[in-house]
């Protein structure tokens, strides 16, 4: 490579005279490479170069493959041009992990921590920050962002989070175009289309793409304990082992007493873990979908006696863990299970999930990158931005649930859970592991790991929020150019580009299907569309007559009494019937009529059985106590019933539909067409008919097409109208309520505007105003219609005006097409208020409503989320200035305190 001479001696003179001449072109890379105790790669020393030269960068390439190395290079030419450099992290944890990497490598002194409430040395020429803060910063005007020359955005594929990805590409916007910006990004297929998309924006930016693992991975299938791999030695084909040891496996599920179980099939995790850990393929992450799963994994390793760790790893692991968890209280260790966690630790064994507080989370990543965790049991989140490599990675299953449904993963998530095996300069090879079960076809692993399609696709939308700080900044205008310049409406405007030329293909087809419909005698197509127009008139008169016909049978079924005999006029059971009752309906069901048929036959039917008509023509004599379930019943009430129709004549069916002057006008048209006598009309209209077919698909198309272009302005224009309608716009001028909007950053903005704006929330203490905070950031795992989730009796009324204002913006935006605030939820309302009561934890876990317990990761990541609410509401409550409202704010301070304590506490 081209650095090698920063660490060869064995060189000759040409060899030598060519380095130092790349030196000389390259002196920044040369000195930052010197510092490093490898090689660089290819892509990163093409990367650096770009930087050195002048451009933005888009870096893609797998997990684990060293991009950071050119954000570091970004770092590095920052603090020798004498300029600032930003360092962009998506998370909180990341940002911190970047700042202590950065500081040991360029001092304290250099390097700068801003976190939204953690600030370290930010005028630093070095500055970790979250995206947000970096956003916040632009939309301020902040002076922090004098003689910024650099900004690094770590993962910037999260530009596809539904939530926060709008971050990323305000950011990438509207900095200044002299700062370069330098993405780093996960393997995409669209990389390409993400590069042009940062040209067009930022001028000129280089797109380098490594899609070579760092580690080369294996792939395997695990049956009955044996360890198969999935593909030929050659790569191209499905293992012919694997194929007949899956059949066996399949023969002998089919052989089983009962065939095959239904459900989920079995899984002996120890079994699995054991077996890897005879292969030497640990340390592992076992991804399982379900956090019960992960708990129950770890459970079922530690009860069977697997134990991963030696006695001197075990105290290691005990001491680091005890001492991770110290500042918590003993009795909010015992609520969350700390004990039965620590014994998993000990065996070497851990889950890793959202559930979890956040301190475990980071023992368990820890522990795991020190190689002192064997096996981590995880859900698919920590896919996401956590740095966690393993020597093997397992799937147990292929199907996750996606929030509506269970769906098969698609070949980039795939990728993306297995790209974590194998760690760099530690293991010579990965492996991917994915456990056999009758749901789990080879050729199905095979379909998912030999794809590599993960595209990045923009979440982009404009927010209540982002519409006025944009407005304020730089006017309606520049605000309409931003969203324009966005990478959604880049690829709405893509797409909408290819939907059109599909548009354009159909109409062609249509065309050569048209010159098929030619016929001599007349214009065939008009002919065709008469008929067309003709058929639908008779079938919307059809249904309108039969919708009369059943209104009319239900009126006359509604006036029936028990005993008048009936004729029942469709269905298998048509004939003469006794009436006996109604059964009643609901709402999304018609009534239902109960009767006896004449051969004794007892039930309910529908109102479409008698839309024949309903006539009464005559009555017998009912028991008292008549049971229809009583088999003599029956057949006596069946014979009165056929001795009093012997003679009767079943009623005359009504009539078809009539004919309207349309009907009757079309049907005069089709007569006299010169087409309908045309000897080869039979082949004109099968021409005609998919000449009509593409015509509608290709009008479907254009319609989509339109509809796309310029689609995020029609939304901008859509949520300033909303805005206008509640007083914080005038015209293109952002008011004084419009100002206090500006500093809620949650995607409830406009509801905590309202609610702040007029002093609902105003006079509660600091625990209720921590509750009624929470209703309006919390999002509940299961719906809370179907469960009674109560609240603290101070904000009863509180949470009433809450929702009456929430849907006041509902139905505004629904007047607009919107639906950006989401309804308040309540189901951390009780928790939080006693936690922020000073409770313990077990108490506040335990007021939850719901189908299953409150985690207590859950509870830690909402509370420090509506503690994050919380301080954003006090800095707007003191915007506004009244006395009221800065009692308000002072509340709020005090609830951010009183949350921020014990497991809350980020420390």
């Amino acid at each position: 490579m081209v650095n090698t001479d920063v660490h060869a001696d064995d060189r000759s003179p040409s060899e030598r005279h060519a380095a130092d001449r790349v030196r000389r072109q390259w002196p920044q890379l040369a000195a930052f490479a010197g510092d490093y105790p490898f090689i660089l790669d290819d892509f990163q020393i093409e990367a650096c170069r770009v930087l050195e030269s002048g451009h933005g960068v888009l870096v893609c390439a797998p997990t684990g493959a060293g991009k950071t190395v050119v954000g570091e290079f970004a770092v590095h030419l920052a603090l020798a041009e004498g300029k600032k450099c930003f360092y962009t992290t998506p998370i909180k944890a990341l940002s911190n992990q970047k700042f202590n990497d950065l500081v040991a490598a360029h001092g304290a002194e250099n390097v700068g921590l801003l976190t939204g409430d953690t600030v370290i040395n930010g005028e630093a020429p070095i500055v970790v920050m979250t995206t947000e803060v970096l956003r916040n910063m632009i939309y301020a005007g902040s002076s922090t962002l004098g003689g910024l020359r650099y900004v690094v955005m770590d993962e910037v594929h999260y530009l596809a989070d539904r939530f926060r990805g709008a971050v990323w590409e305000e950011i990438i916007i509207e900095l200044p175009q002299e700062v370069r910006v330098v993405s780093l990004s996960a393997t995409v297929s669209n990389a390409e289309e993400f590069g042009d998309w940062l040209k067009s924006v930022r001028g000129s930016t280089e797109v380098i793409v490594s899609e070579t693992r760092p580690v080369p991975l294996w792939q395997h299938m695990m049956v009955a304990g044996t360890l198969l791999d999935l593909f030929e030695p050659d790569g191209d084909f499905v293992s012919k082992e694997l194929l007949k040891k899956d059949a066996r496996a399949r023969e002998r599920g089919e052989s089983r007493p009962g065939g095959r179980r239904r459900g989920r099939p079995y899984v002996d995790r120890g079994r699995v873990v054991s077996r890897l850990d005879q292969a030497a393929l640990l340390p592992a992450i076992y991804f399982i979908f379900s956090r019960a799963g992960c708990d129950a994994a770890v459970d079922e390793c530690v009860r069977a006696g697997l134990r991963l760790t030696d006695g001197r790893e075990r105290d290691d692991i005990v001491d680091y863990a005890t001492a991770a968890v110290a500042h918590i209280d003993a009795a909010d260790l015992e609520a969350v299970g700390f004990d039965r966690w620590l014994a998993g630790l000990a065996a070497g064994i851990a889950a890793h999930h959202a559930g979890l507080l956040p301190v475990f989370k980071e023992v368990v990543e820890k522990l795991f990158e020190r190689g002192q965790l064997k096996a981590v049991f995880a859900t698919e989140t920590l896919a996401l931005g956590i740095n966690m490599p393993a020597r093997s990675v397992v799937l147990e299953r292929l199907i996750k649930y996606d929030g509506s449904d269970h769906v098969m993963l698609t070949p980039g998530q795939y990728t993306q859970l297995t790209g974590r095996a194998g760690r760099r300069g530690i293991d010579v090879e990965g492996h991917a592991v994915t456990v056999w079960a009758e749901d789990i076809r080879p050729k199905e692993v095979a379909g998912l790991a030999s794809k590599r399609t993960y595209p990045l696709n923009s979440s982009f939308a404009p927010s209540y929020n982002m519409a006025v700080n944009l407005i304020h900044s730089a006017g309606v205008e520049r605000a309409q150019e931003v969203l324009a310049s966005s990478f959604a409406q880049f690829q709405s405007d893509s797409e909408a580009v290819h939907i059109a030329e599909q548009a354009r293909s159909l109409g062609r087809r249509a065309a050569e299907a048209a010159k098929g419909a030619t016929c001599d005698k007349g214009d065939f197509l008009a002919y065709y569309e008469i008929t067309q127009q003709l058929s639908q008139a008779e079938k919307s008169a059809q249904k309108r007559r039969k919708g009369a016909l059943r209104d009319d049978a239900r009126t006359h079924l509604e006036k029936l009494r028990a005993g008048d005999i009936i004729w029942i006029s469709r269905g298998k059971r048509t004939g003469w019937a006794v009436f006996l009752r109604p059964t009643g309906g609901s709402r999304h069901h018609d009534s239902r009529w109960s009767v006896l048929t004449a051969d004794g036959w007892a039930g309910t039917l529908e109102t479409a059985a008698f839309d024949g008509g309903v006539e009464v023509v005559s009555r017998i004599h009912m028991p008292k106590r008549f049971d229809r379930r009583d088999p003599r019943a029956r057949t006596d009430l069946a014979s009165s019933l056929r001795e009093a129709t012997r003679d009767r004549s079943r009623p005359t069916r009504r009539g078809g539909a009539a004919e309207t002057p349309e009907i009757a006008r079309l049907r005069e048209e089709v007569k006299a067409h010169p087409c309908r006598d045309c000897p080869d009309a039979g082949q004109h209209t099968v021409n005609a008919s998919r000449w009509s077919r593409l015509k509608r698909e290709e009008e479907l198309l254009r319609h989509r097409s339109e509809r796309r272009e310029h689609s995020l302005a029609r939304q901008f224009t859509a949520v300033r109208e909303v805005l206008t309608e509640f007083g914080y716009l005038e015209g293109e001028t952002v008011t004084h309520e419009g100002r206090l909007l500006r500093n809620l950053f949650v995607e409830t903005d406009l509801l905590v505007a309202q609610c702040l704006r007029d002093g609902i929330w105003e006079g509660l203490d600091a625990p209720s105003l921590a509750a009624i905070a929470s209703t309006v950031i919390y999002e509940s795992r299961f719906e809370e219609d179907e469960f009674f989730v109560a609240v603290p009796g101070p904000i009863t009324e509180q949470v009433q005006k809450t929702v009456r204002r929430w849907e006041a913006i509902r139905r505004a935006e629904n007047q607009r097409g919107l639906s950006l605030i989401s309804r308040p939820q309540m189901g951390l309302a009780w928790p939080i208020y006693r936690w922020t009561r000073g409770e313990e934890l077990s108490k506040a876990l335990a007021a939850a409503d719901g189908p299953w317990p409150m985690p207590g990761g859950d509870f830690v990541r909402w509370a420090r989320r509506t503690a994050d609410l919380l301080h954003q509401m006090g800095s707007a409550a003191r915007h506004i200035g009244t006395e009221s409202s800065n009692k308000l704010a002072d509340q709020a301070f005090e609830a951010v305190d009183a949350i921020r304590r014990g497991v809350v506490a980020d420390v």
